[in-house]
């Protein structure tokens, strides 16, 4: 008898260990179960374009003086998985910047990875927010608004009120990358698809 309640154990055991280790291998929740529609169908749109590389100039401002001025812009969609996109994002000779998309459970989510030449982290990195409507504009299938969050406002105290705009123009092949602080324009670039 002690013998069959120490296997039964035993077995139990096995099968709750066995549950626990399969718990991360579960399927995930669809997208559409982490946020709007129009968030999943933006991040499913964007995820389909993945391989994809975009060349463009800054459009705004219109200043020779500004950082950007007169650099190509190079924005190529990689590392795509069912929940992060990562689309590294080249002004010049400068590789430092990398655009990440992450869905979760809050809604989609865009973030700036500032990287050093050596892979480390800049001091400034990892700003960015979550996507929600802007100016009485709601977020569509090709473009999203992302407002500045509490991590950036500590971050970056001037840019807590921020809000980034990406679209895709299917038609054009176009991805716009726009930003306005104070609910004025700041920074405007757009690059077209070359392959």
């Amino acid at each position: 008898m002690k013998h069959y309640l120490k296997l039964g154990m035993t077995l139990i055991l096995s099968a709750l260990i066995t549950a626990c280790a399969c718990s991360s291998c579960a399927p995930a929740p669809n997208l559409e179960e982490m946020m709007s529609k129009p968030q999943a169908d933006f991040f499913s749109r964007i995820k389909s374009l993945c391989g994809k590389t975009f060349i463009g100039t800054t459009v705004y401002p219109d200043d020779p003086n500004h950082n950007f001025a007169g650099k190509k812009l190079v924005a190529t969609i990689e590392q795509c998985n069912d929940r992060v996109i990562r689309i590294p994002f080249s002004v010049g000779e400068d590789k430092s910047r990398t655009w990440v998309l992450v869905a979760t459970h809050q809604g989609l989510l865009f973030k700036h990875d500032h990287r050093h030449e050596d892979g480390t982290p800049d001091r400034i990195t990892n700003y960015g927010g979550h996507a929600a409507e802007y100016k009485g504009q709601p977020v569509t299938a090709t473009k999203q608004f992302f407002h500045a969050d509490e991590f950036t406002s500590n971050l970056i105290p001037d840019a807590k009120t921020n809000v980034w705009m990406l679209e895709y123009k299917p038609e054009t092949k176009e991805l716009i990358y726009y930003l306005e602080r104070h609910a004025e324009p700041r920074y405007k670039a757009v690059l077209k698809m070359v392959n």
